[in-house]
């Protein structure tokens, strides 16, 4: 890390985070110690570990391979692509801060959407956002990511697509924070119940439960479009 306390990542996006040199120490347990097994199963957290030691590199890495994916996880929160990015660097900052206390008891992954969904719903409680429908084209602008365009055969099936996307944003932008938070890391994050559950301090019973009445809004919502699609068919 250069004097500045700037970390530099070698990406084209303008995520960057400052950070104040010295703040992580040398952890007293190790996985070469044979003290944390699960992390043989977890590169990440390795090298969350190596981070805890001070390893710039590995923090940069596990920066590299998840600020995407956070930064989309803001979005769906604050529905603004310069926040988001805010909030995710914030997040990692987070992160850095508290290597030293990280213990691998589960999938790094957890830990960091951990720290994200407290994030998240404490910008949203203390701010007024109106989250705006999470479209193909609004998550691009969101992260600077190219995403693939839906595959189709014909230029309808596309069409039929992007109304699937504004369906499903839609739904989201009426769930509570929490179905929202249980619904995008199922969904789009592909974590398990009990992850999430770790992630949101909640019971697996209760994220079930969120991930239920979020799945039931999405479900009303793809009825409502094919339900106004049939009398548009049919008059063709």
């Amino acid at each position: 890390m250069a004097d500045s306390g700037t970390l530099h990542c070698n990406r084209p996006e303008p995520l960057r985070l400052r950070i104040a040199p010295g703040q992580c120490q040398r952890p007293q347990l190790s996985v070469s110690e044979g003290v944390f097994p699960l992390v043989e199963a977890d590169p990440d957290a390795e090298l969350m570990l190596q981070v805890a030691s001070g390893d710039q590199a590995a923090f940069a890495a596990l920066f590299d391979r998840h600020a995407q994916s956070v930064a989309r996880f803001a979005y769906r929160f604050v529905g603004d692509s310069a926040r988001a990015e805010e909030l995710a660097q914030d997040i990692f900052v987070k992160v850095y801060r508290n290597a030293r206390a990280y213990k691998p008891s589960a999938k790094f992954k957890t830990f960091l959407f951990k720290v994200a969904a407290n994030h998240c719903l404490n910008e949203v409680r203390r701010g007024e956002y109106r989250v705006k429908h999470t479209t193909h084209e609004a998550e691009a602008e969101a992260t600077g990511k190219e995403l693939p365009e839906p595959q189709g055969s014909s230029p309808d099936e596309a069409l039929h697509g992007k109304e699937l996307e504004k369906a499903v944003g839609e739904a989201m932008t009426q769930m509570t924070e929490r179905e929202r938070a249980a619904f995008t890391m199922c969904r789009f994050e592909g974590m398990a119940y009990r992850e999430i559950a770790d992630a949101l301090a909640a019971s697996e019973a209760a994220v079930k439960s969120l991930i239920h009445r979020a799945t039931m809004a999405v479900a009303r919502k793809l009825s409502s479009l094919e339900a106004g699609a049939v009398p548009a068919r049919s008059q063709a």
